[in-house]
């Protein structure tokens, strides 16, 4: 909207009415997707108006509105997750492809999205662009080196990401909204050997982590955003031994203090952590890191947070 555009100030919803209409027919959207959260915020805005201008049969409705908005927040969250969306990092890669050539973005699909339905419609898609044998998906997360590639071919790259927050974060997120709501930042693990293999045993298996950062934040306008930044970090294998730890001990905690209890959950979760059958289970994790003292003193820190990591897993 320009102010210099001629009529557009006298416009109907260039009004405090015509604002308050607009508001309101957002917050009835929020609500119909689901973003509850979001509807307190469009109202807090509108409540002001309503009472400054003493519109009490608008004050009675907006707040049955709210009412009904936060009682849907307190039935979601004890009963099942909500459904806020599925991310994949789609690269592209080949001079088939134009502007697009080396560019990512992450697409937002559905909750219940699965990998292989994603890449058999982008495959689909630019197949019928530029011909079934001329697409190509590559299967794996490894980088892409694009000598390897066929210049005449279209290649396309689809990994699940999952959204990431920094520690700090993390304390501020607390819900399972505030967890998938203005989300910028997605990673993706890639496992692999020092020899090229991406698995091996655990005394060589290394990790990538990858930090992709998109120009806009989640929910937005579009489905598909660029991204502007990438970070990655290697963990080594005793870091790689850690986080699995960690992991495995979350899983533990939220299964033992889920209400109401579930002893399927709980008896599949311990089944998956402790089994004796289960391969690099923590049995071998302390058998191949914590059997010795490290040589290296730089392993020092990270032999005490395993320990830690496994003390703090017993006592759950």
């Amino acid at each position: 909207l320009s102010p210099d555009e001629d009529g557009i100030c006298s416009g109907r919803y260039f009004s405090e009415s015509g604002l308050v209409g607009l508001l309101e027919q957002a917050a009835e959207l929020f609500s119909t997707g689901g973003l509850y959260e979001t509807v307190n915020e469009v109202y807090k805005i509108v409540i002001p108006i309503l009472e400054a201008n003493r519109d009490f049969r608008k004050l009675t409705l907006t707040h049955s509105k709210l009412q009904k908005a936060f009682d849907n927040i307190i039935n979601k969250v004890l009963g099942q997750k909500r459904m806020f969306g599925t991310y994949f990092r789609v690269g592209f890669y080949g001079s088939k492809f134009g502007d697009l050539d080396e560019q990512e973005f992450v697409y937002k699909e559905p909750a219940i999205t699965k990998l292989p339905e994603i890449s058999h419609r982008l495959e689909g898609f630019y197949g019928q662009c530029f011909g079934e044998d001329a697409v190509e998906v590559i299967k794996d997360s490894a980088p892409v080196d694009k000598r390897k590639l066929d210049p005449n071919k279209a290649y396309i790259q689809i990994t699940f990401v999952e959204p990431y927050f920094d520690e700090y974060e993390r304390k501020d997120r607390v819900t399972y909204f505030e967890k998938n709501f203005n989300i910028c930042r997605f990673m993706y693990t890639t496992p692999f050997t020092m020899d090229g293999r991406p698995r091996g045993e655990l005394s060589e298996q290394y990790k990538r982590n990858t930090i992709l950062t998109t120009m806009h934040a989640f929910p937005y306008i579009k489905t598909r955003i660029n991204v502007i930044q990438r970070e990655e970090f290697i963990l080594t294998p005793i870091e790689v031994a850690i986080e699995d730890m960690r992991k495995k001990t979350q899983e533990l905690t939220a299964a033992t203090n889920q209400e109401p209890p579930d002893a399927k959950m709980l008896q599949m979760v311990l089944q998956g952590s402790v089994g004796a059958t289960v391969n690099q289970g923590p049995l071998e994790v302390a058998q191949v890191f914590l059997a010795e003292i490290p040589a290296d003193p730089k392993l020092y820190r990270h032999h005490n947070k395993l320990r830690l990591c496994f003390k703090e897993f017993i006592m759950r």
